[in-house]
C-alpha cells in the first residue's frame, strides 16, 4: 500500500468532518493533533486593517495557533497586480483573499484542494451557494468566508416626501416611485434622483446590478457546453435567454434615456453612492457592506436597507453577491501550516465576527441559519437566496458591460445588437471556438 505525505495526511485530517443535524462541522486537526503549533504563515488581503485586528484577536483568543497568521493589507487598486507579480516571483503570501468573481481568473494561483480530500457535495452542504466560484473541475479553489449580497438602500425622507412608506419590493413598482421622486431644475438638468440606475461611469455596482438583473429574468451569462467547456450565454441562438438579457439591459437604461417619463439620471451626476450619501438619491443598489461608509460619510442621512427588488412574474427570489475566500497559495512553502490557518479563520465563531463587523453574512450553511436581528437578519437572508455566474476575467467583462450600457444609453446600438456584440466580445475573452 502507497504510503500518504504528511500533507496528504493533513488534508485527510483537516477535511474530515462530521454531520450533525445536517450540518457540516470541520476537525481542524492537523495531523500531529489539535494542539500542533503552526509555523508563522502571511496572508494578503484588501480588508481593513483594524477590521481584521479586531476578528483576529477574537480569533487568537479562542485558538493560540492563529498568532502565527500576519495579515497584510494590500491597496485595491494594485492588489492583483502586486499578487500576481509577488507569486511570479516566488515570494508573496502564503494565504490570500480571493474573491469570488476572480476564482476562475486567479485559479491557477492557488493550490487547488483535492475533491478527494474534500468531496464537492460536501462543500456544497457546508457553503452556501454563492460560492460556487469556488468549484473547480479538480478541486476547491479557496474556502469561503463572508458573502456580501446586493441590497436596496432607500432615503426614507424622499419616499416619504413622494408618498411612500416602503421601498418596492418588485422592479415593476420602481418607475412611478421615480417619477414622483426625482426633480429637475428648469433647465431639465436633475438635481434628485429617484433612482440611482441607467449609466455605468458612475454607477456603482454597474456591472453587479445589470448581471443580475439578467439572472433574475431567467437568463445567464456564462456556462458549460456539453463538453464542459466554459461558453457564453449572454445572447446564444436558437434560444429564449438572449430575450432575458435584452429585457434587463431594457430596463436598467430606461432611467438613463431622456425621452424616457422613468428618466432620473445622467453621467453628468456625481458617482451613485455619493449622491446617495449627499441626500440626493432616493433609491440605492449597492453591496450590504456600503452601510457602513454611507452612515459615516453622512451621519444624518435617513437612510434604510430593504432586499434587493424582484420580478413579480418568476416563481424564485435570486440575488448576487461578491463572495471572499481564502485560498492557499500554490507557491507557498507552508501548505500544511496555510490550509490549516485558513480554517480555523473560516469556522464558524470567526467567519460571524467578521460578517458582524463588515456588514456582510457568513458564507457557513449553519451560520447564516442562526437567528439574527435587524440588517443581519435580512443581509443573511439576502445572502441565501445569492447565486454567482462564473466570470473569465472581471477586468475584461466590466468593459463588456460598460459597453453594452454606454451603446444602449447613446443610442448607437439598438438594444438587441447591444446584446449581441455582448455575447461575441464574452466568446472573444472566453476564447469560445479556438483550438475547436
Amino acid at each position: 500500500m502507497k504510503k500518504l505525505s504528511n500533507f496528504q495526511i493533513t488534508l485527510l485530517v483537516v477535511f474530515g468532518s462530521l454531520f450533525a443535524a445536517g450540518v457540516l462541522i470541520f476537525a481542524l486537526a492537523t495531523a500531529g493533533g489539535n494542539s500542533k503549533a503552526i509555523a508563522p504563515v502571511t496572508m494578503w488581503g484588501t480588508f481593513d486593517d483594524t477590521l481584521v485586528a479586531l476578528v483576529m484577536q477574537q480569533a487568537i483568543d479562542a485558538d493560540k495557533r492563529l498568532e502565527q497568521v500576519t495579515y497584510v493589507r494590500k491597496d485595491p487598486a494594485t492588489y492583483e497586480r502586486d499578487l500576481t507579480e509577488a507569486l511570479a516571483e516566488g515570494g508573496g503570501p502564503d494565504m490570500f483573499i480571493l474573491r469570488g468573481d476572480y476564482a476562475l481568473h486567479d485559479s491557477g494561483k492557488a493550490m487547488h484542494i483535492p475533491y478527494s480530500s474534500f468531496p464537492q457535495a460536501q462543500f456544497q452542504s457546508a457553503f452556501l451557494d454563492a460560492a460556487s466560484s469556488y468549484l473547480a473541475d479538480d478541486g476547491i479553489i479557496a474556502v469561503p468566508l463572508v458573502v456580501d449580497p446586493l441590497v436596496l438602500f432607500w432615503n426614507r425622507d424622499m419616499l416619504a416626501t413622494a408618498g411612500y412608506a416602503n421601498p418596492p419590493a418588485f422592479w415593476d413598482e420602481v418607475a412611478p416611485m421615480v417619477r414622483k421622486m426625482t426633480k429637475r431644475d428648469d433647465g431639465g438638468s436633475i438635481i434628485k434622483s429617484g433612482v440611482a440606475l441607467g449609466e455605468h461611469r458612475n454607477i456603482h455596482n454597474a456591472k453587479d446590478i445589470l448581471s443580475t438583473l439578467i439572472l433574475q429574468a431567467g437568463g445567464t451569462i456564462t456556462g458549460h457546453d456539453s463538453r464542459g467547456v466554459l461558453v457564453s450565454t449572454i445572447s446564444p441562438q436558437g434560444s429564449t435567454l438572449a430575450a432575458a438579457s435584452q429585457n434587463a439591459l431594457g430596463f436598467y437604461t430606461q432611467f438613463a434615456d431622456p425621452a424616457n417619463d422613468a428618466y432620473a439620471w445622467s453621467r453628468a451626476l456625481p458617482e451613485s453612492q455619493t449622491s446617495f450619501a449627499a441626500g440626493d438619491v432616493g433609491l440605492y443598489v449597492g453591496h450590504a457592506s456600503e452601510a457602513a461608509n454611507i452612515a459615516k460619510t453622512n451621519p444624518n442621512l435617513n437612510l434604510a436597507m430593504a432586499p434587493l427588488p424582484q420580478i413579480r412574474a418568476m416563481d424564485r427570489t435570486l440575488d448576487t453577491a461578491l463572495v471572499y475566500g481564502i485560498a492557499i497559495a500554490r507557491t507557498s512553502r507552508h501548505q500544511t501550516d496555510a490550509l490549516t490557518a485558513a480554517y480555523l479563520i473560516a469556522k464558524q465563531p470567526v467567519s460571524l465576527a467578521l460578517a458582524e463587523q463588515s456588514g456582510m453574512a457568513s458564507a457557513l450553511r449553519s451560520a447564516v441559519s442562526l437567528p439574527a436581528q435587524g440588517n443581519a437578519d435580512l443581509v443573511n437572508k439576502a445572502a441565501i437566496i445569492s447565486r454567482a455566474w462564473l466570470d473569465p476575467d472581471p477586468v475584461a467583462t466590466e468593459d463588456l458591460f460598460r459597453a453594452m450600457i454606454e451603446d444602449t444609453v447613446s443610442g448607437s446600438s439598438k438594444i438587441i445588437d447591444a446584446v449581441s456584440q455582448a455575447d461575441k466580445l464574452m466568446k472573444q475573452i472566453i476564447g469560445e471556438g479556438e483550438g475547436t
